[in-house]
């Protein structure tokens, strides 16, 4: 689950990491008051969605007067927003933060996520803040620094320090800096965040160190015990057929293929879209619709695959270990029925009930494509499709 950056920024200052002042907008009145209610004479009028790289998209204006506060809310508000995470589709622009301006005299990069190599907390920093850390990471890797925590013990003073110093950071902001850092590793820990980022973590020209920008991830499985961070979601970000989905517990996320996948297992599904495309096709969606698919379940897994038009066949691949060939074979048939299924479908199904499944299949009276093997199910898709 992703956030927005203002909402990061609510989580960042509950942990003590300094952020400009500012406030969300809906309109463009809402982002003039807000501005009023900010005060002074500079204030950075920023979209609001899912996606980095706002800046260069034009998503993120400086207004020197209350007039052109109202110009660039009314040019950004309801935009299109193209950047290198959004694809060419872009993402339209909902929200805006208006915030106060910055006197910035350097910018740094600081990033908090998981290493599972190690089993440690890694927190990344780099001198060069304001820029793609992937741009950093191919020309000048040597400017990323790196600090691995163990989770027990946490991040020590002299770590959050080394990092501050290692970026360049002017020995009289140290303090605010290791505050920031600390404060940004607490977050993380304690939201159950995948992934936390200040870019960029500024140094203004007084000496003071503020986060300019916040991007979080968390790990959806633990949100059970956020309810908090739950609230923070918002629906207009995120696919709707993977919001659909997700009501019925099915995983799913859209690809730019034209062969549906419905599988059970997650590293089955990977498996059976490595071999969709060493067999010539192109997968359309990864679902896995678990160890515990119903009917009810499959028929929807159906509908929200053929909710793509560029779906020209489905190929359905089943282990049957906690979920039994037969079980699936009957959602299979329902909904086939209930979507009155018209493109080719490929089902292949191994284990528990395997021949009491197929036996269904078979006399169902559907045109479906029996496989034996992942091979003869790519195969067989692959050609139906073609």
């Amino acid at each position: 689950m992703k956030i927005h950056e203002y909402q990061g920024k609510e989580l960042l200052r509950k942990f003590g990491v300094p952020t400009p002042r500012g406030i969300s907008a809906l309109t463009v009145d809402e982002a003039v008051k807000a501005a009023e209610e900010l005060g002074g004479n500079i204030w950075v009028v920023k979209a609001q969605i899912h996606a980095g790289g706002r800046g260069k998209g034009g998503g993120v204006k400086v207004a020197k007067s209350l007039d052109e506060v109202r110009a660039k809310a009314t040019e950004i508000l309801g935009m299109q927003l193209i950047t290198h995470q959004t694809g060419p589709e872009g993402q339209k622009v909902r929200r805006l933060l208006i915030e106060d301006g910055a006197d910035i005299k350097k910018e740094y990069y600081v990033a908090v996520l998981t290493d599972r190599a190690t089993q440690k907390v890694a927190i990344m920093a780099s001198s060069e803040g304001g820029m793609d850390i992937e741009e950093v990471a191919h020309a000048t890797p040597e400017k990323i620094l790196k600090e691995f925590v163990d989770p027990l013990a946490g991040l020590s003073d002299k770590q959050a320090e080394t990092l501050a110093r290692g970026i360049g950071v002017p020995d009289a902001s140290i303090p605010q800096a290791v505050q920031a850092i600390k404060g940004l590793y607490t977050c993380y820990m304690e939201t159950d965040a995948s992934m936390a980022e200040i870019n960029p973590l500024i140094l203004e020209g007084n000496g003071n160190i503020k986060a300019l920008d916040a991007k979080f991830n968390f790990d959806s499985n633990a949100l059970f015990r956020h309810e908090e961070i739950v609230a923070y979601r918002d629906l207009d970000e995120e696919d709707p057929d993977e919001i659909a989905a997700s009501k019925f517990d099915l995983a799913y996320i859209a690809l730019d293929g034209n062969i549906g996948c419905l599988v059970n297992g997650a590293g089955l599904a990977m498996a059976t879209m490595d071999t969709i495309q060493l067999f010539g096709g192109s997968p359309a969606n990864f679902l896995d619709v678990g160890g515990g698919a119903t009917p009810e379940k499959v028929t929807e897994a159906f509908k929200i695959m053929l909710k793509n038009p560029e779906v020209k066949g489905i190929l359905v691949n089943i282990f049957g270990g906690i979920m039994k060939c037969d079980t699936i074979a009957t959602g299979v048939i329902t909904a086939c029925k209930a979507v009155n299924l018209n493109v080719p479908l490929v089902v292949r199904m191994k284990g528990t009930n395997e021949d009491l499944g197929k036996k269904m299949l078979a006399e169902s009276g559907l045109p479906i494509i029996s496989a034996d093997t992942m091979a003869e199910a790519a195969t067989a898709i692959v050609a139906a499709v073609k």
